[in-house]
Parts: structure tokens; C-alpha cells; sequence
């Protein structure tokens, strides 16, 4: 593991997490654990194993339980508040100020990878264009039937991985994309579109683990992987 310069990572921690009801009327789902630790904490440890210790964490519905239990944390931590209804765009630009000219790391608050978060930066770095996302190859929701053309079932596959790519986060941005941000903007929609066109965001692919903690159902599986010693996002370990 080689050791980077320093940068800031901005973590979007605001959302309300409606499908994870079951978690998220008491608490933001950042706070969802996995184990006995939020799954914020989670990502915030993949970033600090490659020596990115400084965050900016966007807070908005229930921040405040964010900023309790962070408080005293090993990091170095901006506890922001951008709005509890404000979108993802939005919270990145409210955060401008903490940023400078430098570049920086963003993600969202509930997806885990075993990224290399150093050769991504070097990626980054290396194609000199103003934004890069990490591009994941998602696993199907359903089991895939294989068939002969009369309709004879020849093979199951439970839940293969999809041939397409998706944004997964772990974005690094340069400053310079401030300016493709409004108040509220959704990051996925105009701004994004808009740096696509003017060919300024390049792909990161990575081909190995991804999660994203999106239902109750991915909690418990990524509770089953961390309690079965099988926590492939767990690089510190």
C-alpha cells in the first residue's frame, strides 16, 4: 500500500433512506451497522487504510446522530450540514468551501468495495479530465434462466453477475466541478450529463466486490458476510 497525499473525502450522509424503513425512523442509514459498527464507519476505514483520514460528511436527515457518535472518532471530520431534503448534487456544492483548489474524494454513505482507492486516484490523476466515477458490475436481482428455443429449460444461474456497468460511487472530482453544481442539483442527472458531454468524466472499472446497503435484505447479507469472516470490503483487515 503506498500512502497518498493528503485529500479530503466527502461522504453524502444526508438521504432518509426510505427503503430501509425498518432502520430509518430512528436513525440516518449511514447508521445501519453492519456488525456493531454503522456502515458509515465501514467506509470511512477503507479510505483511512490508504491514508485518506480527513472527511467532510454531509449531513441532513438525523445528522445529529451522525455527529454524536463520530464526535470523538479517530478522523479528522467537517460535520456539514447541507439540508435534510436537499439532493446529492446539491450537498456537494454546499460543501465548496471546505474544499480549496484541490481535488477530493467523494462516495456515497452506504455502498462498500475492496477498492484501491490509491490506484484509483492515480487513475484520476493520470487522464487529467475533471471527473472520475467507479464503474461496478452489479449482480442480478433474479436468478437467469438459460433455454433452448423450443422453451426447454436447460441451466439455472442464481443471481450472475450483470454485463453491464453502473455508477458505483467512489468519485474523485477536481474543484472544478463545483461549477457544474446547483443548489439542489441530483449529481446523477444534469450534472453528470453535462460533463459526459463535454467528455470531462471518465470511468474507473472495478471488477471486484461491490455492495450497496439499499434494502433491509442487503443488511442482512453483508451482516452474514461480516459475521462469517467473509467481509470482502474489509481491506484494513
Amino acid at each position: 500500500m503506498r500512502l497518498s497525499t493528503v485529500m479530503k473525502t466527502v461522504i453524502l450522509c444526508g438521504g432518509k433512506g426510505t427503503r430501509m424503513k425498518e432502520f430509518t425512523n430512528s436513525i440516518p442509514k449511514p447508521m445501519v451497522c453492519v456488525g456493531d459498527k454503522p456502515i458509515l464507519w465501514h467506509i470511512m476505514k477503507i479510505y483511512s487504510h490508504f491514508g485518506f483520514n480527513e472527511f467532510v460528511l454531509c449531513l441532513g436527515y438525523k445528522g445529529e446522530k451522525i455527529k454524536e457518535y463520530f464526535r470523538e472518532s479517530e478522523w479528522d471530520i467537517i460535520f456539514a450540514e447541507t439540508g435534510e431534503n436537499t439532493n446529492t448534487g446539491g450537498r456537494i456544492k454546499r460543501i465548496e468551501k471546505y474544499i480549496g483548489e484541490d481535488n477530493f474524494f467523494a462516495t456515497y454513505g452506504d455502498g462498500l468495495a475492496n477498492i484501491d482507492l490509491q490506484k484509483l486516484l492515480d487513475f484520476h490523476l493520470g487522464h487529467g479530465k475533471m471527473a472520475t466515477l467507479t464503474a461496478v458490475q452489479p449482480y442480478s436481482q433474479f436468478g437467469i434462466l438459460e433455454m433452448a428455443k423450443n422453451g426447454t429449460i436447460l441451466d439455472f444461474k442464481e443471481k450472475p453477475k450483470l454485463d453491464n456497468w453502473i455508477n458505483g460511487g467512489f468519485f474523485v472530482f477536481n474543484s472544478r466541478i463545483f461549477e457544474y453544481l446547483g443548489e439542489n442539483d441530483i449529481l446523477e442527472k444534469a450534472p453528470f450529463e453535462r460533463l459526459a458531454a463535454e467528455k470531462q468524466l471518465m470511468a474507473y472499472k472495478h471488477g471486484s466486490f461491490w455492495e450497496c446497503m439499499d434494502t433491509y435484505k442487503d443488511n442482512v447479507e453483508l451482516n452474514e458476510m461480516w459475521t462469517g469472516n467473509n467481509a470482502k470490503w474489509a481491506v484494513w483487515i
